[in-house]
């Protein structure tokens, strides 16, 4: 029986790229690096990393086949570790397919790590998939010959064992290095939001809607998240209300409140539309809207609210390493954490629309890399 956890180590080459190409994967036990299984196969001519990618999918099928519940994937190729994780965009039409399939079978385990390994340490994958190019060369070598994973067969096969002249001379466990999940979730509906109001500190509780709002919001995060390290909130009482149904659907999670997590100051605008603020303050209102230095008469600058926001991000993959945390906050908060993410200009503040009770979710590495996974999610909320 294979353990929950196992190690998916995977290569491919070609000789010219493209060129006879061929890729070799093992799954490993953590703790000993036993092989559990080999997979390698030739794929006539092929680019390199096309052969990666193949590689990689190789090995998340065999460690589906030993029915293993999380998966640490070590490979030597920056590009599909980088694309693999969502920190680079994947720009070629022709990898763009065999992303897809390894997505979907990274979706059949409850977690996959991705993590870059020096090529000296990826010795017996790389072995297999030079013996894979070899023999789509017309070159087969002894390892192609006798391993039960050979080129030889198309399907890939399992194997209990490993040849000594390819395996690493000894086998040390890495750190896995995971993502801190941020799910990040705007308040349910209230009465100022239904009539297109500003609500910054004022503290506007939950609608009717809203509340039903917040309910199919926690039953959302439930089914994306099942195990969630902590909840923030907003300490206004429309996020601690939309956080505290969200809390009850995960189960035994308690709600903490931030400070930092608050709403914009909208100052003298607070409880108006924007077509009141236009007609009152017309100059304040485009100055405001062309800087996000500029604050509302007697309010708070979106770069003032960006410093607080930044604060929580920042700490939370240190307090949290590799765990999920829900954020309930407010438009203003939100939008700015992800225009940082997304390395976006303050333009983006502006033209991103945030509906309420919609979810976003953002992954922060231990790297510093950021994936955005999801923005303004709605599906989850009722029609009516």
């Amino acid at each position: 029986m294979a353990p929950r956890v196992v190690v998916v180590e995977a290569d491919g080459g070609s000789r010219g790229n493209p060129g006879p190409a061929g890729y070799g994967a093992v799954v490993r036990d953590p703790e000993t690096g036993e092989v559990l299984a080999e997979r390698s196969e030739s794929l006539g001519t092929a680019t390199n990393n096309v052969a990666e990618y193949q590689g990689l999918i190789a090995g998340l099928r065999a460690a589906a086949e030993l029915d293993a519940a999380e998966v640490d994937v070590r490979m030597d190729s920056k590009l599909v570790v980088e694309q693999m994780s969502g920190r680079w965009q994947i720009k070629h039409p022709g990898l763009r397919p065999l992303a897809a399939q390894a997505a979907a079978l990274v979706g059949r385990f409850g977690a996959v790590r991705f993590t870059w390994i020096p090529r000296e340490e990826n010795r017996h994958a790389d072995a297999l998939a030079n013996a894979a190019m070899d023999a789509a060369a017309g070159r087969p070598t002894p390892l192609a010959a006798s391993a039960p994973a050979s080129a030889s067969a198309p399907t890939g096969g399992a194997s209990t064992g490993s040849d000594p002249a390819t395996a690493p001379a000894s086998w040390e466990p890495r750190p896995s290095f995971t993502a801190t999940r941020l799910i990040l979730v705007r308040h349910g509906e209230t009465a100022y939001t239904e009539q297109g109001r500003y609500s910054g500190r004022g503290d506007v509780p939950l609608s009717e809607r809203g509340r039903a709002q917040a309910a199919a919001t926690g039953a959302r995060v439930a089914a994306l998240a099942p195990s969630v390290a902590a909840v923030l909130s907003s300490p206004l009482s429309r996020c601690t209300a939309t956080a505290a149904a969200i809390a009850e659907a995960i189960g035994d999670v308690p709600v903490r409140t931030e400070a930092d997590l608050i709403e914009c100051d909208f100052g003298q605008w607070e409880g108006r539309t924007f077509a009141e603020v236009r007609q009152q303050w017309p100059g304040e209102m485009d100055a405001w809207l062309a800087s996000a230095r500029i604050a509302p008469p007697g309010g708070e600058s979106f770069t003032q609210v960006a410093e607080r926001v930044h604060r929580v991000v920042d700490a939370l993959p240190k307090a949290y390493p590799g765990e999920t945390v829900v954020v309930v906050s407010h438009v203003s908060p939100i939008k700015l954490a992800l225009r940082d993410a997304l390395a976006a200009s303050d333009a983006f503040l502006h033209r991103l629309f945030l509906d309420a009770a919609g979810i976003s979710v953002l992954d922060l590495w231990p790297d510093g890399g950021i994936a955005v996974r999801t923005v303004n999610d709605t599906a989850h909320l009722p029609t009516t």
